[in-house]
């Protein structure tokens, strides 16, 4: 894609401010299609999506069996940065791909374990509990995520389990503020 040049960006000047526009370079890719092509390709997406949506609880079972199988090497072995970076990426993963796979309340927990990673001052000193009920709790979104009462109970298990891991990250980062402000911010998983 061409950028735009300086000549093609308008700038208005006001007493207080300046509107800055350029040109949208997005209209010279844009497809005109007659009305009476009814091709909706959102919709072809979203059938696409529901088709595969049989396969998501196996592959959802693949990303909790990776993140438990590296949480078993830490525990087994203790953390190198190669492990503590497959424990971070199998829960980001989860993160990720948890609402599509329709495990809403996985993705909050999954987030919450990847604050306590990136943001725990030692990982060696972290209760082994904090890692556990993080990954017990996916484990049992993940066979429990079929009946309509769990949902709620899910719900509530990923906010109690955000609150201790952050009530955590602010005791151990008190004389770290970059990180308190990073903990402190609201989550980026989508709510149920």
């Amino acid at each position: 894609m061409a950028k735009n040049s300086a000549k093609d960006i308008e700038v208005t000047a006001f007493a207080t401010h300046q509107i800055i526009t350029q040109p949208n370079p997005l209209r010279k890719v844009l497809r005109r299609v007659d009305e009476k092509d009814t091709d909706d390709p959102v919709a072809r997406a979203e059938q696409a999506l529901a088709s595969l949506s049989g396969e998501f609880k196996a592959w959802m079972t693949t990303e909790v069996n990776r993140l438990s199988a590296a949480y078993v090497a830490i525990r087994n072995d203790g953390f190198t940065r190669e492990r503590r970076d497959e424990l971070f990426h199998a829960a980001h993963d989860i993160k990720g791909d948890a609402v599509t796979f329709g495990y809403p309340a996985a993705a909050g927990i999954a987030e919450s374990l990847c604050r306590v990673i990136e943001h725990a001052p030692d990982l060696e000193k972290v209760p082994a509990e904090l890692f556990t009920h993080h990954i017990n709790a996916i484990l049992a979104i993940l066979h429990e995520n079929t009946r309509l009462d769990s949902i709620s109970v899910s719900a509530e298990l990923s906010r109690r389990l955000r609150k201790v891991a952050d009530d955590y990250l602010t005791q151990v980062n008190r004389d770290r503020p970059e990180h308190l402000e990073v903990i402190l911010a609201p989550s980026i998983a989508p709510a149920e």
